[in-house]
Formats: C-alpha cells, structure tokens, sequence
C-alpha cells in the first residue's frame, strides 16, 4: 500500500474518502518551508450530518459484536500502522514539524499501541454483580454497560496520531461508533488512517473522519442532537466553549486542556538527572505538549549550578530540517503559532525576564530557510506572578525560578490557575511521597518525566481538564452503565 501522498487530504465517511459537500478546502502548510503542502476539506454541518448518519446506521452492529471481535477489526488497525511505520512517521514529521527521530520512535508506535492496549482492555472489563439479600427477598444486582452512542472525538495538532488514536481507540473498544476531528492544522496523518482502515477492512460507518476548523466542524460534532459524548484534547479556551456549548443536552464531556506545569527540583536531587529530566520537560516536541514542564523550580543552593547545565545542554541541541535524523528540534507547527510564541517572548523582555539563552528565530540552511523555527529560550529573573509563570505558551520556552524550602517550593508549584502534570527530583523517599500528594496536578513524576502506563487514569484539575482518561476510565467514559435488579422467586 502507497501511503505517501500527502497532498489531498479527504473525509473518510462510511468507509470512502470522499471531499466536503461544499467542496471547498483550506489550505494545509509545512511548516519546516513554510510551503503549502496540500489541502483538506472544509467540512461544514452537512459533512458532520453524514457521518454522524453513517455512524448511527453502523452502531447496532459494531456494538453488538464481543469484544474479541471489535479487538480483532482494532488489531488490523495496528497492523496497519506498523507495517507503514516510515511513511506514517515521514508524513507526522512533514505535516508537524517534529523531528522524524520522534515520529519514529514515539509518535508512530503510540498510535498503534493505544490500538492494541484497548482493544485488549475490552476484552478484560467486567461487570459488577452483587448478592443482596433482604427479608423475605433474595436478589441478584447486575451492572450491565452499553455503548454510550455515536462518539464526537476532537484531537490537537501537537500530537496527531498519537493523541488522534488515544481517543478513538477507548471509543471503538468501548462498542461506539465515531465521528472524529484532527486538528486542521495537522490533518495528513489521520487520512492515512483512513486508508489503511479501507485496505484492512475496518468495517465502514464504524470510523468516520471529518477535517474542517473548530467553528465550521468542530462545533458541528459537539452540538449535533446524535452525539451523545464529546471527548476533547486542546486549549483551555476551546475546551471552556465546548463545555458551555455541550451543557444544556447534558453531553458526556471529556476534556483535557492545557498545562503550566512545574518542574521541582530540590537541594537533594541527582542534578545531572534532574537538568536531564527538565531539559527534556521544557523543550520535547518543540515545548508543544501539554505535560512540558516549562516552569523550573530550583531550590536556591542549586539554582546557578542548574542554569549553567541547562544552558550547557540547550547549546548542544541540534535545531533543524525535521526530516534530518540528527534534528532535535524542528520547526513550530505553523507561522501563527510562532508568532503567538514571539509575542510571549517579548512579554517576558517587558516583564525583566534575564534570556540566557534563546528565543529568536532561526532559518536553517536549505529547505528550511522560510520554516518556523525557534531557538529554544530559558529565562531568568522573573517574578511568579509574572504572566510569563502563568500563561500557557506552548512553546519552547521555560523559566528559572528559586526557591527557600519545601514550603515555597510547593506554594510556586500550586499557585498557578492550571494543575495538569509535575515532576519531582528527590533522593528522599518520604519527602517524594508528602510532596507529591500536596501537588495539585492530575499526574506527579518522581526522578522522572513523561512516562505512562496505559492502565493508569491521565488527566488535569483546575483549568487543566475534567474527567479521567486511561484503562478502565476511557472504557467506562463511552459506556452508560444499567443496574438490573433480578429476584430469583419470581412469586
């Protein structure tokens, strides 16, 4: 199977691509060059209304079928990733930015993987049954879960497939059918799903993709009367809109929203390990992940020590061509990302903020003279209330900041309007254990960043997020559990 062209981006609605019913396009740009890579359709209403019809027609049988079944059509999924490995990671790293090396070995395998990991966790949910026993009564009670309905899943830009897959992968184990939205500014790698789904023959209705903005199609999915749960990952604004539009019909809504998260490390931590662990906190996929640690706290006696080192390390990244093996950093993912980002570098110059390294443009040599890239910055100086501390930036940008104790150390971690994730770095046990349950985040690494375990919840508090994802949580998300109440005497 062919899976690299990547001009034409479709829909993919009961089993065909097909382009929007307008027929119009938004243009899709590389944002390595600064090219226009192709286009994808402008879905509108009508566009939603098809395949939310395609994916009602095909629920009663895709939620019927045993899980060993639907884990069967998922693993073809998979395989189908895998097997097309370098295309799909050589179109994420086009169509991203990203450097190749991490569509590789992170992106690409995620994807599949989270395909694989649900389609097995369906086959080992249960139902609770209970003996209830009451004077002159003896009663069986059974929980007994059903496909919530048609899904409405809307992913970002930041990582396409990965996060794409993570949120249709629950649905389909789950028993629902789906209407999905990538990111518009992303979309390449969720139509070569589409193709592969064709070619393995996922069966059609059960997946349908829609590509269009946030307005035209996104808001479609959301208030469409047939989509009875929204799962979302994107900015806390968006999700803040999706959840006042999806309140008044009482819409299951999922969200997992932005992030400040800090990065702690206190006067006992392993500093090699520690500057290791927060340089690749703040400055992986470019700084755009939600769990970039882009706050660093460092406790006072260490804090020249770990400025020198990250300066250190920050020298050696190598910022280029995405494409390039050698390529640490790649391009931002589009030219108004960019400027957003330079708008908040240039906040921080207003606010004092000491560059030590960082947060210009670059133009690389060759094809990437005219992409959006970023020299990665690191900023000293600044107060918390700063709104460089406390605005997401989404991009590669990170502060210093000193603390005196645990005491402020934690109050600094906490006093922010987010609560996504943190990481800890301590070789004190207790302290790792009393510190991390006093942070407020849906997620705590202890010597550590960015690890997962499938089966664990994921998700944020505050302005971060509402619900949990992971295992049994995104299984349960898609599903509407029914009590039934059985009396054995039928008298």
């Amino acid at each position: 199977m062919k899976l690299d062209h990547l001009s034409e981006v479709l829909n993919y609605i009961g089993g065909e691509r097909v382009p929007a019913v307008s027929g119009k396009t938004i243009d899709n740009h590389e944002p390595a060059t600064g090219k226009t890579l192709g286009t994808l359709p402008a879905s509108e209403a009508a566009d939603v209304d098809k395949a939310v019809s395609s994916a009602k027609q095909a629920l009663g049988s895709w939620g019927e079928l045993s899980p060993e079944v639907r884990g069967f059509h998922m693993e073809k999924l998979a395989q189908g990733i895998e097997e097309n490995l370098d295309a799909f990671a050589r179109a994420e790293s086009i169509d991203n930015g990203k450097p190749i090396a991490v569509s590789k070995s992170l992106d690409i395998p995620r994807a599949a993987a989270n395909l694989r990991f649900f389609a097995g966790a369906a086959r080992f949910q249960h139902e609770d049954a209970f003996r209830t026993r009451l004077p002159g009564d003896d009663l069986m009670n059974v929980t007994v879960s059903r496909p919530v309905g048609v899904a409405g899943c809307i992913s970002p830009w930041n990582l396409p497939l990965y996060l794409f897959t993570w949120k249709i992968a629950p649905a389909l184990a789950a028993g629902c059918t789906i209407v999905g939205k990538p990111s518009e500014v992303t979309p390449v790698t969720a139509d070569l799903l589409a193709k592969v789904a064709i070619d393995v023959g996922f069966p059609p209705g059960v997946l349908n993709i829609v590509h269009g903005t946030g307005p035209d199609t996104g808001s479609a999915i959301v208030g469409h009367a047939d989509v009875p749960a929204i799962s979302f990952t994107g900015g806390t604004s968006t999700g803040a809109m999706i959840a006042s539009q999806a309140a008044p019909s009482f819409k299951k809504t999922l969200l997992e929203l932005g992030g400040k998260n800090p990065t702690i490390i206190m006067d006992d931590a392993n500093v090699e390990a520690a500057v290791e662990g927060a340089f690749r906190a703040a400055y992986s996929n470019q700084g755009q992940i939600c769990l970039c640690g882009s706050r660093i706290l460092v406790h006072e006696s260490l804090i020249d020590e770990v400025a020198d080192r990250l300066k250190k390390r920050i020298s050696e990244m190598v910022v280029g061509d995405p494409l390039e093996e050698s390529t640490m950093m790649g391009a931002l993912v589009s030219g108004a990302h960019r400027d957003k980002v330079e708008a908040c570098l240039q906040t921080a110059r207003e606010e004092g903020g000491e560059f030590l390294t960082g947060g210009e443009r670059i133009s690389p040599e060759g094809r990437c003279s005219e992409g959006y890239f970023l020299s990665p910055a690191l900023i000293r100086g600044l107060p918390h209330s700063a709104q460089t501390n406390q605005q997401e930036i989404f991009g590669p940008v990170a502060t210093l900041t000193p603390f005196a104790n645990e005491e402020e150390a934690l109050h600094l971690a906490n006093d922010v309007r987010y609560g996504l994730s943190a990481s800890l770095w301590t070789t004190n046990v207790d302290r790792a254990l009393r510190m991390s349950e006093k942070i407020e985040a849906g997620t705590v690494w202890v010597n550590t960043w960015m690890k997962r375990d499938l089966r664990t919840v994921f998700g944020g508090v505050k302005d971060s997020g509402l619900g949990r994802e992971g295992g049994s949580e995104s299984l349960r998300f898609f599903q509407e559990p029914t009590n039934i109440c059985l009396r054995f005497d039928s008298r």
